[in-house]
Formats: C-alpha cells, sequence, structure tokens
C-alpha cells in the first residue's frame, strides 16, 4: 500500500513567490547625473511640443488668411489674432514664435500685406484672354471692413510681440498703406488702424521716418478735428497724439522730434501744450489706471477743440 505524497511546503511567510504574485520591488532611488538628465528630456520633450503647437496653429492660420475668399482669410485671421493672444504670457511660446517669424513660410506679416491688407487697384485692367482664354479666371473676393480690421490686430500684436515685424513691415510700405486706410476706411479700420501705427513706430525709425514723410500726422489731426467724425474715433485720435508725444518726449532722437511744431501750426498753441502736458500721465500707473488716464486726457483734448 502506497504512501500519500505529501505537499510541498509552501513560502514562508513574509517571502515573495516566484510565481510574480507580489508587487515588484521599487526601482532604485536616480543619482543626480540621472535625474538631471530625466529633467533635461522632459524640458525638451515640452519644447518639442510647444513649437509643435506654435507652428500648427500658424500653418492653419495663414493657410486660410491666403485663400480667395474673405470669409476664408477672415476666419484665418481670427485663429491668428487668437494664437496671439494665447502666447503673451508664456515666455516659451514667445521665444518659439519670434523665432518662427524668420521662417519665410511662417511669417504672418507678408501673408497680411499681399492678401487683406492690399491695396485695391481703382480701374483694374481686364483683357479678351482673360474672358475667352482657356484658362477659368481667378477670382478674388475684395477684404470685407470686419477682415481689414482684424488684419490689422494681428499686425499691431506681432509688432508689440516681436519688433522684427515691424522691420519686415517697412518692407510692404505699412505706413503708407494704413495712412491710406485710415484717410478712406470707416470707422472699425480706423480705430484698428491708429493701434497699428502706435505698434509700428515703436523703436522703428525707419517707420517714424515714413510716417513724418506721408503726412500721416495731418491725417489723425483732420480726424480730431472734424466734428462729423464719430465721437469715438475723434478720442482714439487723441489717445494716438499723446502715446506719440510721450514717446518722441522719452525719445529725443526719433526723426518726430518736430511733430510738437506741427501740432501747434494745426490745432493751435492751446491745444498743443495740453497734449504736451498731458502726455506726461501715469509714468508709475498699472496698465488698467494707465488706460483709464489715458481716455480721460483724451477726451480733455477734444474738449479743448470745441472751446
Amino acid at each position: 500500500m502506497s504512501r500519500t505524497k505529501e505537499p510541498e511546503a509552501g513560502p514562508r511567510r513574509g517571502e515573495e513567490s516566484d510565481s510574480g504574485s507580489g508587487l515588484p520591488p521599487l526601482p532604485p532611488p536616480l543619482g543626480p547625473a540621472e535625474a538631471a538628465a530625466a529633467e533635461e528630456l522632459i524640458s525638451a520633450l515640452n519644447r518639442r511640443r510647444v513649437y509643435r503647437d506654435v507652428t500648427l496653429a500658424l500653418r492653419s492660420g495663414l493657410r486660410d488668411a491666403m485663400a480667395d475668399f474673405s470669409f476664408l482669410r477672415t476666419r484665418g485671421l481670427r485663429n491668428l489674432l487668437k494664437f496671439l493672444g494665447s502666447i503673451a504670457g508664456s515666455d516659451e511660446s514667445l521665444r518659439l514664435f519670434r523665432h518662427s517669424q524668420t521662417i519665410p513660410e511662417l511669417r504672418v506679416v507678408p501673408v497680411l500685406f499681399q492678401n487683406s491688407l492690399q491695396q485695391s487697384k481703382d480701374n483694374p485692367v481686364v483683357i479678351l484672354d482673360n474672358i475667352f482664354g482657356v484658362e477659368p479666371m481667378k477670382i478674388v473676393s475684395p477684404a470685407t471692413d470686419s477682415e481689414v480690421a482684424i488684419a490689422l490686430r494681428v499686425l499691431e500684436g506681432c509688432c508689440l510681440l516681436h519688433s522684427g515685424s515691424a522691420v519686415l513691415a517697412h518692407k510692404y510700405k505699412a505706413i503708407e498703406v494704413l495712412t491710406n486706410i485710415l484717410a478712406t476706411r470707416g470707422t472699425i479700420e480706423q480705430a484698428a488702424c491708429l493701434d497699428a501705427l502706435i505698434s509700428l513706430m515703436l523703436d522703428s525709425s525707419s517707420n517714424q521716418m515714413d510716417f513724418r514723410e506721408c503726412h500721416a500726422i495731418e491725417k489723425v489731426i483732420d480726424l480730431i478735428k472734424d466734428e462729423q467724425v464719430d465721437e469715438n474715433i475723434r478720442l482714439k485720435c487723441g489717445e494716438f497724439l499723446l502715446l506719440l508725444v510721450g514717446y518722441v518726449n522719452r525719445n529725443e532722437s526719433s526723426p518726430l522730434a518736430n511733430i510738437h511744431d506741427d501740432m501747434r501750426q494745426s490745432l493751435g498753441e492751446k491745444c498743443a501744450s495740453l497734449i504736451w502736458a498731458a502726455s506726461q500721465f501715469g509714468s508709475t500707473l498699472d496698465p488698467e489706471q494707465r488706460q483709464t488716464a489715458l481716455q480721460i486726457q483724451a477726451r480733455r483734448v477734444v474738449e479743448s477743440l470745441e472751446l
């Protein structure tokens, strides 16, 4: 009669079996060199992700901004404007955006001036080949008021975030184009145009010289003096003059150093003196208080013209 085989002894209490049913052991802690390498790898991956997001947003927005139809261009410009607002508070995104503007296919400014801000021809030439030719005519819808205004906001944002954009805009005669918009377009475009003009001239002597040579200050003064012009535009012109004079006062070597004489002749001694004095406002104020002070002083300038 055979004996019953006794079961083999299992693992002792506190010991893990070889079957893998227990938790895996914790990895050993990283040394200083390994921790630094891991941190650098994570940072590099994050930079790649941000750069991918920046380039994707630019490519998508620029593709639509170069479309033949205004509604597509407007959509692209809105996305570009939203993108510029999203990166304003991120140093890494700003750095990558500035780098992207050195790459021709990602530059924003040329697309703006070649499409939405392109000066229309009053009498386009149409020849019979265009009508009866084999190749179909390319139809490009003109820029709407909304499209032009948004394009100007995008231009303003590019110049404020990247000084090289103002330099590039000079090659497209930006001041001349914007001066024409200020004189011929509606209130929506005029308001955006005044803001874009300021951003173009900050620290750009070439754009300031163009502003002087185009006699653009006369266009602004004509608007602020005309009581038939929308009040908001007149106030915007007052803000523009205050900001411009304040900048010139801080930069004596500016090509616009004689702007005081121009305003004195066009606006009178009283108003010109008020602008000069009021332009010194709020250098120690925070941005919100500074904007409020600017609006108050602009209203004083407009009221002084009506007395």
